[in-house]
């Protein structure tokens, strides 16, 4: 299979805002999301709304900088209602994170700072579940989702030109033959 055929199957070829679904922002690998997200936190707070924020970002993105600010700043600012979830793939945009600055553990991290952190099955959906529902005493909550790259498509499990890659109608129909459930 070439990543290289022109039909994609998606009118989402690439990141995507969409205010009606929840989608209010999205941001790439220098780690504005979370900021972005502690500051939505904390607007709710301040507004008393009943709402959570949630940030999702790949553990290569943990590589900056700004990432670390605000792990630092949630605890601080009390973001009971923010929840960032980490894809834990251990790849990012140029190859694997191990080869270009290898995070460690995340949760151990995460929990230094404050935070409520929990690592799960990222394919499991009683782990996600559980994960988001589970109290966090007041803090903030990070979920590290393990997770492999592509699992379970043959075109793309463990194949990391599938970071920037556009689903084509071909790939999307192997794909439904090789999906099974975990």
């Amino acid at each position: 299979m070439s990543l290289t055929q022109k039909k994609p199957i998606t009118i989402f070829p690439g990141w995507v805002i969409n205010k009606e679904k929840g989608i209010e922002s999205t941001n790439g690998s220098l780690g504005m999301g979370l900021s972005v997200g502690i500051g939505n936190a904390i607007a709710a707070k301040k507004k008393n709304l009943d709402s959570r924020s949630f940030v999702l970002m790949g553990d290569g993105e943990c590589n900056e900088g700004s990432v670390w600010e605000s792990v630092m700043a949630a605890p601080h600012f009390k973001l009971d209602n923010l929840i960032a979830i980490v894809d834990r793939n251990r790849w990012q945009q140029t190859g694997a994170g191990s080869d270009i600055m290898d995070v460690g553990n995340l949760r151990e991290k995460f929990s230094s700072f404050g935070w409520h952190a929990v690592e799960i099955n990222g394919h499991n959906i009683t782990d996600i579940y559980m994960a988001l529902n589970e109290d966090t005493s007041g803090k903030p909550k990070a979920i590290i989702a393990k997770t492999v790259k592509g699992k379970g498509f043959s075109f793309s499990e463990e194949n990391n030109a599938w970071h920037h890659a556009v689903l084509t109608e071909k790939l999307y129909n192997l794909g439904l033959t090789e999906c099974v459930g975990d």
